[in-house]
């Protein structure tokens, strides 16, 4: 099977300063990927350099089986297949939840306004928020404002989703209904990989977790085995730190 996505030998410069260090990994459709690791490891950079906003310095990324980077790479037309949802939300203050959701599809894609509204309607029940369509950002409590962001990332169907530390801005209590919803996702076989410092989150939505340290993968594998029994001294000294 043709990995959803590969990345090889990928190497990001920021001057002098190597943010990513020769990343190898590839992602299997309907895998759920979680890197975790201390802040400044290059978990972000390397979710933006698959988004296109960040050009990177040497290596190569495929999207399923076609290579995404390197001159003349459309990134508009990328960005289609690939969501992204940031730790800020990233709505459009003056839009309502509706009109947020529908800038991708309508602008984008060119979809039908009522199909595309029918649609956007739809993902707002699956999430329970049906009821804040007409509602302005500032409106919204911060978990709601989260699924409405992820609600936009899947509305335009992307074959991959990206998700950079989306529960670090939310009180622990609304935690919980930003996991219920990438549970729902990881259930529906969407492909994912999400950058986060919350090892819960990790360990109960991950098929894999990665650790990440000075731009370097030193240790992956599955939740229970990196999370609960890591071979690595930097896995072992990073989680219990972050655990204690």
């Amino acid at each position: 099977m043709t990995p959803m996505l590969r990345l090889s030998g990928v190497e990001k410069d920021y001057g002098k300063v190597r943010a990513l260090n020769g990343i190898d990994l590839e992602v299997a459709p309907g895998e759920v990927i979680a890197i975790v690791g201390p802040s400044g490891c290059g978990k972000s950079t390397l979710l933006r350099c698959l988004n296109g906003l960040e050009e990177i310095t040497g290596g190569q990324i495929e999207l399923d089986g076609t290579v995404i980077t390197g001159p003349g790479t459309r990134w508009t037309e990328v960005r289609q297949r690939v969501g992204m949802v940031f730790q800020s939300y990233e709505l459009f203050p003056h839009l309502n939840v509706l009109d947020n959701l529908l800038l991708g599809p309508r602008l984008v894609q060119k979809r039908n306004q009522d199909q595309a509204g029918e649609e956007a309607l739809r993902l707002l029940t699956r999430v329970g928020l049906a009821e804040k369509a007409k509602a302005l950002p500032r409106e919204l409590s911060g978990g709601q404002k989260q699924r409405v962001a992820i609600v936009r990332a899947i509305a335009t169907n992307p074959e991959l989703l990206l998700l950079d530390e989306i529960t670090s801005a939310l009180d622990p209590v609304l935690v919980g209904e930003v996991l219920d919803l990438v549970l729902d996702l990881k259930r529906a076989d969407s492909t994912i990989l999400m950058a986060t410092h919350e090892i819960g989150f990790a360990r109960s939505a991950a098929d894999r977790v990665v650790f990440l340290e000075r731009g370097q993968i030193i240790e992956q594998g599955p939740p229970e085995r990196v999370i609960d029994d890591p071979q690595e001294s930097a896995t072992k000294d990073f989680l219990a730190r972050v655990l204690r």
